[in-house]
């Protein structure tokens, strides 16, 4: 298996059970690997792997969500194809969310500055398309705060009440929200 595909078995159990409760065993049974051929792809350890999976993050919102922010068009279709891009993400409100899962305990310590960057990233972009439609940057900046609170608000509703319902409302309803 090549260390890409690995990589995105080990988000997977990162994404679920988060930095602590992704042990070694999890991580060797949804890799299919056996340890020696964890540290093998991952000399650090566990939390290599983890760093591993932050940048598969990174990279998917580099890849995925900021292109459409970024480009050119109406900044109503831009948020749209954003909210569709992190419904297909999240697999509408069924998955939870890597920078979530490691928010408590010692995956923010020892990530923190790079789930800052993810979010900053993702933040500046929002607050981009919504400058260009006149929107003063504060309110901006406020705005694209409170769009990553509630997709993540909205995350998490939908594991605790077990219902995607919420999640699938926001998304839809994010765009209009965002320029209103």
């Amino acid at each position: 298996m090549s260390k890409e595909k690995t990589i995105a078995k080990l988000f997977k159990v990162f994404r679920k059970y988060g930095y602590e409760g992704s042990t070694l065993s999890r991580l060797s049974e949804a890799t299919g690997l056996v340890r020696s051929s964890l540290y093998h792809y991952f000399p650090k350890g566990k939390e290599e792997m983890a760093a591993a999976t932050l940048e598969y993050a990174n990279q998917w919102l580099n890849n995925s969500v900021l292109p459409p922010l970024q480009s050119r068009g109406k900044p109503i279709d831009r948020l749209k194809a954003m909210s569709n891009t992190i419904n297909e993400f999240y697999h509408g409100g069924e998955e939870t969310c890597l920078l979530a899962a490691f928010v408590h305990g010692e995956g923010s310590e020892l990530f923190g500055s790079q789930m800052k960057q993810i979010l900053n990233i993702w933040i500046e972009a929002i607050v981009g398309v919504l400058k260009e439609t006149g929107i003063p940057e504060k309110y901006a900046q406020e705005k694209a705060e409170n769009a990553i609170i509630q997709i993540q608000g909205a995350l998490i509703l939908a594991k605790g009440l077990e219902d995607r319902t919420a999640f699938v409302r926001i998304i839809d309803q994010l765009p209009q929200m965002l320029l209103h």
